[in-house]
């Protein structure tokens, strides 16, 4: 199994300087990850420093707390897919989830989708699982699936906690069609990242890929 190809490989720190994004992307190419995820505001630049390799360019949107506004979410995904991302990862509106407003959320994801996919672009959708309810969790399975995303992602790695196994198993358990699945938060090691392929995870978000790989 070629691991690498399941890491987008991810800074998403405030004080992430160029010199460190810069870093990640050559790290990136060595390895030939997935991608790179970076906040908006880095998306140019790594569009720049993977030119020309098979590492995509991914941008979180209303990272890390999902609470901007619909049409600001909108709007940042198309400035970071005019900056040259490939893949979005877009946090939901949690409170609008869990207090049962899933009209709300199915107009969200589904308009975000939309705005991705005229572009060719692909959606990974972040439910912040550590606050999520089994509930609130098949909800977001059936929301996601009718809007259309690629991707449900656990988690933003700024929550309470990060992926577990019991996330991925209710996933499976709730997603009735071919979304993929993406892991992310706490996943440091070659055991965790086994352990979340395992089970059925397409991808896997960590800052620490390389020891991932390197069987660490």
């Amino acid at each position: 199994m070629e691991i690498n190809k399941y890491i987008d490989h991810t800074l998403l720190k405030p004080t992430a300087l160029e010199s460190d994004i810069i870093k990640i992307c050559d790290e990136a190419k060595q390895y030939k990850f997935a991608s790179v995820c970076v906040n908006p505001c880095n998306v140019k630049l790594v569009a720049k420093e993977l030119k020309g390799s098979d590492v995509k360019v991914c941008s979180v949107i209303s990272f890390p707390f999902g609470t901007s506004s619909t049409e600001i979410k909108v709007a940042e995904a198309k400035q970071a897919i005019a900056d040259g991302a490939e893949e979005i990862d877009m946090v939901i509106n949690v409170g609008k989830l869990l207090q049962g407003d899933l009209q709300f959320t199915e107009n969200e994801v589904t308009l975000i989708t939309k705005t991705c996919h005229e572009k060719n672009v692909l959606l990974k959708v972040i439910v912040e699982t550590c606050y999520l309810e089994e509930k609130n969790i098949a909800d977001i399975c059936s929301i996601i699936e009718k809007a259309g995303a690629d991707y449900i992602k656990t988690s933003t790695g700024y929550g309470s906690r990060g992926a577990s196994v019991e996330d991925i198993k209710l996933f499976k358990k709730y997603l009735k069609k071919d979304t993929k699945i993406k892991a992310s938060g706490g996943v440091r090691t070659r055991a965790d990242a086994d352990t979340y392929i395992s089970l059925g995870c397409s991808r896997i978000g960590a800052s620490s890929g390389i020891a991932i790989v390197n069987g660490k």
